[in-house]
């Protein structure tokens, strides 16, 4: 059994290897920037992503769209998978590749950015709502693992912690989602 000790330290690890990396932190200003860019243009943020992903997703999402640090007026933000109708609808009669790449077809405009989370960088689905993104002039930042994956290279931002281990991964991407989130308000609103 692995001791807690352990599993702290690795996680803590990951996150000495970001801080530690400047082309990660370029990424995460990047991002940022992308983000603010796009919301004081009229712009939406559209966060797509699988189990733990999906979560972060809508976690960061919700953080843009309700408040922060504190209080200001609402971002335009929102996870893709939130109807859970239209969700199971179109992976019933499509698949469950289409379930994102459809929904950016009728809720997304040039200047919007889409954030595509996933610890493989190879998801399916998610790589489906990059092409449609990229067709609609959305930007995209993807949050992966080390590799990237096939999301690599579709990125307009890439955000990928140098670690294979599905855990400390989603650990590491809701910290940088956090950073980029503060970033945003900070920016957008400051105090």
């Amino acid at each position: 059994m692995m001791k807690v000790e352990d599993l702290i330290k690795d996680s803590i690890n990951v996150k000495s290897l970001i801080v530690n990396d400047k082309k990660i932190i370029d990424s995460i200003y990047e991002a940022a920037s992308v983000c603010v860019n796009s919301l004081r243009n009229g712009g939406k943020i559209h966060f797509c992503g699988n189990g733990g992903s999906a979560a972060d997703a809508q976690h960061l999402a919700a953080e843009l769209s309700g408040r922060f640090y504190y209080d200001r007026p609402p971002l335009n933000a929102e996870a893709l998978h939130v109807n859970s109708s239209y969700l199971t609808a179109v992976a019933n009669d499509y698949s469950y590749d289409m379930i994102y790449s459809r929904m950016l077809q009728c809720s997304a405009k040039e200047g919007d950015v889409l954030f595509g989370i996933s610890t493989s960088g190879n998801s399916g689905n998610i790589l489906k709502a990059i092409d449609v993104a990229k067709a609609l002039n959305v930007k995209v930042i993807g949050m992966t693992g080390a590799s990237g994956g096939k999301m690599a290279g579709l990125c307009d931002v890439l955000l990928n912690v140098p670690s294979t281990c599905t855990p400390r991964i989603q650990e590491a991407h809701i910290m940088v989602g956090h950073i980029i989130c503060e970033i945003i308000e900070s920016t957008i609103f400051p105090r």
